[in-house]
């Protein structure tokens, strides 16, 4: 049985996470209807599951010294300052800045400002908090060897489903010219730099499902069944981006597709997870999916996942790779051994 302070953490948890993400899709909603630009949006977004851990956990646990407080009081007011100016970018849509004699939202620069500056502040405090609080609450790197292994499988899994995916489309001669292309080994190059520049955002997700939910989905419905319910969820909670950001005309098929990734990626991450008990694992698989998709795509911008179109041909295709490439993870080891009651 769960107690009540456990239970005030999930709500709070689940009000901030899933009801601001929300009552945000409302004001997409309204932007999408003007054809307004809702880039803000998204990413702060993927603050949202974060913030409602760390939230939860200052008011629920006041009195717990290993409570990182300074971090989570940090991640919580830069998710705060990001949800507020997506809703301001509504109502001030056209705020531009010259530079280079070339106009640039106000909004896009704000955006990548406060990312890498919550990115790079975030790295200065966990490094400053003491190993003890960082140890209590998830936040240290653990099993290093095979925390890598995970990490270059993750690539390996990734690159292979990409061949597979363009060879069914029959564009094989895609990948070589994209491959021959100097921007293409530019931009992985300094992906690791990337990487610590802009990790806020995607540690901002895999804190709430894998280091707080999983083990919460687990509990209830066992080792599988709480990790692809938990794909559900996370799968649920895009919705307001499928409908107003991922498309414009295909709207069904990306709250499908997305089900379909989010169920399946989310039994690979699970499972790094529960190998390493190392959340930056899948910070670092987050990071990795979503910004090696413009590389390979050779569109080499974030807009690569704004106004798509999918087919139901594309679905089936999805649902089969993702579902044999990542899916078989179900039936690896650590979902196997079911917890001790």
């Amino acid at each position: 049985m769960r107690g009540e302070k456990e239970n005030r953490e999930l709500l709070i948890y689940i009000a901030i996470a899933y009801g601001v993400t929300f009552l945000m899709g409302l004001l997409m909603w309204y932007g999408n209807s003007k054809n307004l630009d809702l880039s803000m949006f998204p990413n702060a977004q993927m603050f949202y599951p974060a913030a409602g851990v760390m939230l939860a956990m200052l008011c629920v646990r006041k009195k717990d010294m290993l409570v990182p407080k300074i971090f989570y009081s940090f991640f919580v007011c830069v998710t705060l300052i990001l949800a507020i100016a997506a809703i301001i970018s509504i109502f001030y849509p056209y705020a531009l800045v010259v530079v280079g004699g070339i106009p640039i939202s106000i909004w896009a620069l704000l955006q990548q400002g406060l990312i890498i500056g919550a990115s790079v502040v975030s790295w200065i405090i966990l490094l400053a908090t003491k190993k003890e609080k960082r140890r209590a609450y998830g936040l240290c790197w653990n099993k290093s060897a095979f925390s890598w292994i995970c990490i270059f499988l993750f690539v390996a899994l990734y690159v292979f489903r990409t061949v597979i995916a363009v060879a069914w489309s029959g564009q094989l001669n895609m990948l070589g010219m994209i491959a021959k292309s100097p921007n293409t080994w530019m931009l992985l190059a300094v992906l690791p730099i990337n990487f610590f520049l802009l990790f806020a955002a995607f540690f901002g997700e895999e804190y709430g499902w894998r280091y707080y939910l999983q083990p919460l989905m687990q509990e209830r419905f066992g080792l599988r069944g709480g990790v692809l319910l938990l794909g559900v969820v996370w799968g649920i909670w895009h919705i307001p981006v499928d409908l107003f950001y991922y498309t414009q005309d295909s709207q069904l098929l990306m709250v499908l597709t997305q089900q379909i990734t989010c169920i399946t990626l989310g039994i690979f991450f699970a499972y790094a997870y529960m190998k390493t008990e190392n959340i930056w694992v899948p910070v670092v698989l987050h990071f990795l999916n979503n910004n090696l998709a413009p590389i390979i795509s050779g569109n080499y911008s974030a807009s690569v996942f704004e106004n798509q179109s999918i087919a139901w041909s594309e679905l089936l295709v999805s649902f089969v790779i993702n579902g044999v490439i990542f899916g078989v993870f179900l039936f690896a080891k650590p979902f196997r051994k079911e917890r001790d009651a």
